[in-house]
Formats: structure tokens, C-alpha cells, sequence
């Protein structure tokens, strides 16, 4: 009888107290038995190369030549070997496996994040894990199912329920970034929208198209995003001389919010332009000014959002609003990964990204803007 085990010692998977040198790779002699899985060992002794070799050719980023990682990858298939994952992990200590740690769902941003998130951390190699953290739940039972994996990196996508203490215990001794969140003592690296550029480049579109009296719709109060584009946004308009009409703040980032405060802010007048902490509150916000108090938008009111959800370029909206950039955001985490990965002796950074202000009707009405297009064949880089 034969048994399959795992070589701690090699790194190896292979049946236990056999002779491996000797062992065949074809089938059996009566042409049906199933061919036995080959080693990256009894691979290696074939190529004539080492186990090292065969290793590193399965893995992402790592030292090898191309034309010898093309020829272990030849082999492989001629052989039917496939590396074991198991057994990696047993000889590198390592999982390859990052945890993406996300909650605030309902906002359609982040799942198209999380995609091109995980797409790219399986380019160089890391298999995703998900880890969905809801306020009302119990934060605590999460943090130590997420420590109980033996995850290589934490990637924290805008944990708005979970405190900088938490963050540090949840992501201890693994390679960590925040991304669209900072925490004030700056022990964690953060890549982000540079949410201030953001909010400033919307002030001064309001200002540009003579708006004067704006109001400011926020999400989650105590969020670092949230105050970030509050505060650089009513300073703004301060150093412009415009008035600020109210600053409230929704308490979520949702489409109901934002009809709420849609309404509050179209009931009381007086004001010409809103600014949207995110694009869900803007859409709510449209449809209570449009919809619910009969108001014309941009002629009446003007309104802008953050982020550029598909929904904000659908004829109905057509909101302008502040682009993240989704890709840098994506390529920077993830070479900040590799790099905590490759080195022990790492210092947090903190990483905003400079986004795109993209003018559309919800600001400028269609005549106003035909009139651009006419003059600037990229209207939306403005």
C-alpha cells in the first residue's frame, strides 16, 4: 500500500518510504494506472537542475532567468507537474495569501476596487482572502478570525468600523497598507485619492461657474476620507470668500443619506451648489433636488460628487464629479506589499495619489458645456 505525505524537511509532497529516484512517471504496465505525481525533486533530477530552480520558477518576482523559468514551465507540463501548495507553505512559511479586509459594501466603488485588487495581487502571486467587517458585528470575533489565517499581507480597503489600535493588533507582524483610510500616528503605510486636491479642485469649479453659496454632504463623520475632503473643502471655500450654507453630515455613505440631506438643503433655499462627499450621496441628493423639490440641476442648484461610479456617467446624472485612480491606487498597494514582503527593515508611508476632476452636466448645462467641447476636445480633464 502507498501513502502520500508531505517532506517537511524538503518542501516536498511524495509518497512516504519510497525510493523517489526510482520512481516512474508514466503509467503503469497495464497502460491504466494513473500516472503518480511527480516532485519538484524527481522534476529537478530530471532537468538537471536545482529544486531551488523549480521553486523559483513557479514564483512570481522572484530570480530567475527567462529563458530557464521557460524551460522548467516546459518541462512541468510534459511531466504533469503541478506545485504543491501545501507543502510551499510548510518549507517557505509562507501562505502566499493576502487578506482584504472591506466593509461600507454598498458603495459601488469598492467592489470594482477589490477586482483589479485581487486581479493583481494573483499577477505577482497572492492568492485573496476576504474578510467583510459590518458595523453591529461582533469587530472582535472578526480580528481573531482574520489572525487565525496564516495570511503574508493585510490589505485594509476603508475599514471605517475598525479603530487605529485594532488595525495594528489585526495587521501585527504581516505586511500591511490602507487603502482610502490613515490613521492619525501614521504606523501603518496608507495609499489614498489625495482627497484635499480633490475637494479643493471642486470649491474652485463652483467658484469658476459663480456659484457662492455651497453646502457640504459628508458619509461616516470620524472617518479620515470623510474629514479630509470636509475640511479641505469648507477651507477652500473660505479663501475664495464664498458661503457655506450647511455642512451636514449624513452618517453613511448612501443613496438614502443623500436624498435626506437633498431635501433638507433644497427646503431651506438659498443654496446653488452642493458638494457630495461620494457619489451615492450625489445621486440620492439629485433625485431628492430634482425629483422630490422640482429644482433644476445645474440651472437652480449645481451638484458634485467624489469618486466616478459608472452610475455618474449615465445620461440621467451625468454628475460631475473627482475621479480616484483606481489603477495607481491598485499598482501602489501592491508594490508596497511586495516590498514589506521583501524586507524586514521597512518604515510606513503615507501615499495620496492625485485624482481627475471631471466636469460634466450635474455643474454645467448642456449648452454650457456643448460650448467647451467645442473649444477643448477633452472637457472631462478639466
Amino acid at each position: 500500500m502507498q501513502f502520500y505525505g508531505i517532506d517537511v524537511a524538503n518542501g516536498d509532497d511524495g509518497p512516504v518510504g519510497h525510493d523517489r529516484g526510482k520512481m516512474s512517471t508514466s503509467a503503469g504496465n497495464d497502460g491504466k494506472s494513473p500516472r503518480k505525481p511527480i516532485t519538484a525533486r524527481e522534476l529537478a533530477r530530471l532537468m538537471g537542475v536545482s529544486q531551488s530552480a523549480v521553486s523559483r520558477a513557479f514564483t512570481p518576482g522572484t530570480s530567475i532567468s527567462v529563458e530557464l523559468r521557460e524551460r522548467i514551465l516546459r518541462a512541468a507540463e510534459e511531466f504533469d507537474y503541478q506545485p504543491n501548495a501545501i507543502a510551499s507553505m510548510l518549507s517557505t512559511r509562507r501562505s502566499n495569501i493576502a487578506g482584504i479586509v472591506v466593509s461600507e459594501m454598498q458603495n459601488p466603488f469598492y467592489p470594482s476596487l477589490i477586482e483589479k485588487l485581487s486581479r493583481e495581487l494573483q499577477r505577482v502571486g497572492l492568492q485573496s482572502l476576504m474578510f467583510n467587517i459590518t458595523r453591529g458585528s461582533n469587530i472582535e470575533e472578526q480580528l481573531v478570525a482574520l489572525r487565525k489565517y496564516n495570511v503574508d499581507a493585510v490589505v485594509v480597503i476603508s475599514a471605517t468600523v475598525l479603530s487605529g489600535a485594532s488595525l495594528r493588533w489585526a495587521t501585527e507582524g504581516r505586511a500591511a497598507v490602507l487603502v482610502n483610510r490613515t490613521i492619525p500616528d501614521q504606523t501603518l503605510t496608507s495609499v489614498s485619492c489625495d482627497n484635499i486636491e480633490g475637494a479643493r479642485a471642486i470649491a474652485d469649479h463652483f467658484h469658476t461657474i459663480g456659484r457662492r453659496n455651497v453646502a457640504f454632504v459628508g458619509g461616516l463623520p470620524h472617518t479620515s476620507t470623510n474629514l479630509e475632503r470636509q475640511n479641505a473643502f469648507i477651507t477652500r471655500i473660505a479663501e475664495l470668500g464664498m458661503t457655506l450654507t450647511h455642512a451636514i453630515s449624513g452618517g453613511e455613505y448612501s443613496y438614502e443619506a443623500g436624498y435626506k440631506a437633498g431635501m433638507e438643503i433644497g427646503t431651506a433655499g438659498r443654496t446653488d451648489a452642493v458638494f457630495f462627499a461620494n457619489d451615492i450621496l450625489a445621486i440620492g441628493g439629485f433625485d431628492a433636488l430634482k425629483d422630490g423639490l422640482g429644482l433644476r440641476v445645474p440651472e437652480d442648484i449645481a451638484i458634485a460628487g467624489f469618486d466616478d461610479v459608472a452610475m455618474t456617467r449615465w445620461p440621467r446624472y451625468s454628475l460631475t464629479t473627482f475621479r480616484q485612480p483606481v489603477d495607481a491606487i491598485v499598482a501602489k498597494t501592491v508594490a508596497l506589499i511586495m516590498e514589506q514582503l521583501a524586507s524586514k527593515a521597512y518604515t510606513p508611508t503615507q501615499n495620496p495619489l492625485s485624482g481627475e476632476l471631471l466636469v460634466r452636466h450635474s455643474t454645467l448645462g448642456a449648452k454650457a458645456l456643448e460650448q467647451i467641447e467645442a473649444s477643448d476636445p477633452m472637457p472631462e480633464s478639466r
